[in-house]
């Protein structure tokens, strides 16, 4: 009830007692697991997805590494630093590639090695832990 003695609507959101809107532990659960899915959707299909979740990847790292609740912050940095370090390993070794195929194969092959079975690792963490709705300055752990 609010303080005149009505009830709040029903798609009002909720407040806390400091003021703020609580974020579920659902929404932040899929938000963790956000970039390890992009990741692996990149590593299946590269051409052209993961073109373009490299430039994708970067928002989401923006909207999510700083997340109010830091297990959010601290899965997305895990699986960026996966990321960029492949991708930058591909850039430095690729340039010798020209148009050989088989070794771009062979690099895409050892990146998704790379990649997916930690991408994987990290969305089983995500879904095993124990996930608290996060208030304010509210650390999750």
């Amino acid at each position: 009830m609010s303080p005149s003695g009505e009830q709040p609507a029903h798609d009002e959101p909720s407040t806390d007692a400091a003021g703020s809107t609580p974020i579920p532990a659902a929404s932040a659960r899929r938000s963790a697991m956000l970039f390890p899915i992009g990741n692996i959707i990149a590593m299946l299909i590269p051409v052209p997805l993961g073109i373009f979740w490299l430039g994708a990847s970067m928002a989401v790292y923006t909207l999510n590494r700083h997340h109010p609740n830091p297990l959010v912050g601290e899965f997305t940095q895990r699986s960026a630093y996966r990321l960029y370090g492949v991708a930058g390993f591909v850039v430095v070794v690729a340039t010798f590639f020209g148009t050989q195929l088989y070794l771009w194969l062979i690099t895409w092959a050892l990146s998704a090695l790379i990649i997916i079975p930690l991408s994987i690792r990290d969305l089983l963490r995500i879904r095993r832990m124990t996930w608290m709705d996060t208030h304010g300055e509210e650390t999750a752990r």
